[in-house]
């Protein structure tokens, strides 16, 4: 596999997204493409400028969203005065570090455009496909595959990254709080960074949870040349298999999506939905799992704990429980990204736990390894009816309330349990 130093998006990593695969309506007979695209394009009002120019083409639509299109051709390069300041962050102290974040976020969020934390608007548009398409093809209701098993709301997928040896070492005790309170979560490892306590992954992985490679060293330096990023690739693939691993998270979420089809994974999670913190500021948009050519994406899709206490200054989990209330009402998957290493801190620690303790009185969503979400994801995107899922689902999607964007109710229907 040769790879350029092309940013560009190549729509075909994400034509398997479209509004008709992702809803998996139940018709018989089935919508038209005609209709499909003509709902595509009436939906695509509510998306930003440069993403409704090209609505008359999904795959290009899908390419300037999920695939960050519309953001330029250089997107995934980030900019110099990244690089600097990831140069020099050790030698900054912790205070002006958090200033700049903070200008910094508060600068890309002009530039991009982009809401946060919460980004609703290609939750709005998918939502739009449907009640536009119930319009066209004169229909009161359609039945779909639900987009979780066993009719639940949403997904609820905990991952951790573990930046260095005293994160490591801190894990059996996040480990412990998550099984008291009957959650399972991954932690990824960085292969090359610290030494790696493989008593430590066969223990998790006996306990339920699951195991992931975090780059390589965690050094800023994966994505700096094509070539050396396949150097690393096969290095990372060997760890995979070493760690009996599926699953990645890239360092400081940087990311080139056409270079990652060189991973041997079942599912990346190197992306958001929305974050203007991180190094390559932006996000796909989707508060659900998508399709990245070879695997499946798991976006992140709740502030990072450290964004939340140490550059934000919160003190609760207030912005978590937000984003989980939006989540749930559009039906989407509430992906959590924390690291050993900052929940050693007392405040990140007190915050987090009381998220978990009242996600514990919830019982409207689906928990999950994120190894099991990209399977779920994969088979409901090849099954032709709920019958062939575990657990499978239909929902019926009915009524358009009038307002600017169609108002769907969902009523789940279990058919499998």
């Amino acid at each position: 596999m040769i790879l350029e130093r092309n940013n560009r998006v190549s729509p075909d990593l994400y034509g398997q997204n479209s509004p008709e695969r992702f809803w998996r309506v139940q018709l018989d007979p089935p919508a038209s493409r005609e209709e499909w695209d003509e709902a595509t394009r009436q939906a695509a009002v509510v998306l930003p400028s440069p993403v409704r120019a090209v609505a008359d083409d999904t795959c290009r639509l899908l390419a300037m969203t999920l695939g960050e299109g519309q953001f330029g051709p250089r997107h995934w390069e980030g900019g110099s005065a990244q690089r600097l300041y990831y140069l020099i962050k050790p030698a900054i102290p912790q205070r002006l570090t958090r200033g700049l974040r903070l200008a910094y976020g508060a600068r890309r969020s002009g530039e991009l455009q982009m809401g946060w934390p919460i980004e609703p608007r290609y939750a709005w548009f998918q939502f739009g496909v449907i009640g536009h398409l119930l319009r066209i093809t004169g229909r009161t209701s359609f039945s779909f595959l639900n987009f979780w098993p066993a009719g639940r709301r949403f997904a609820l997928v905990l991952t951790h990254d573990i930046e260095t040896a005293e994160g490591q070492s801190f894990v059996r005790e996040v480990a412990a709080l998550e099984e008291g309170l009957g959650f399972r979560s991954s932690f990824n490892f960085v292969p090359e960074r610290y030494p790696l306590d493989r008593v430590l992954m066969e223990e998790l992985r006996a306990r339920g949870f699951e195991v992931g490679v975090h780059g390589l060293r965690h050094d800023g330096k994966l994505f700096s040349r094509p070539d050396e990023f396949m150097r690393s690739a096969a290095r990372i693939n060997g760890y995979l298999r070493e760690f009996g691993a599926v699953g990645f998270r890239a360092p400081l979420t940087q990311r080139q999506p056409e270079w990652m089809q060189a991973l041997d994974i079942e599912y990346d999670s190197s992306f958001f939905d929305t974050d203007l913190y991180e190094p390559i500021a932006g996000g796909t948009m989707s508060v659900w799992p998508f399709h990245l050519g070879r695997f499946v994406e798991l976006p992140y899709t709740l502030v990072q704990d450290h964004t939340l206490v140490h550059i934000l200054g919160e003190r609760t989990p207030r912005l978590w429980l937000e984003k989980v209330d939006f989540i749930a009402s559009v039906h989407g998957m509430a992906l959590m990204l924390t690291h050993p290493d900052y929940l050693r801190d007392p405040r990140a620690w007190r915050i987090y736990r009381n998220f978990l303790e009242v996600m514990d009185e919830r019982r409207d969503y689906y928990h999950a390894l994120p190894v099991d979400v990209a399977r779920w994801w994969r088979a409901r995107a090849a099954a032709r009816g709920p019958e062939e899922l575990p657990a499978g689902a239909a929902a019926e999607i009915a009524g358009i309330d009038g307002s600017e964007l169609p108002s769907i109710r969902l009523s789940n229907q279990t058919l499998v349990t």
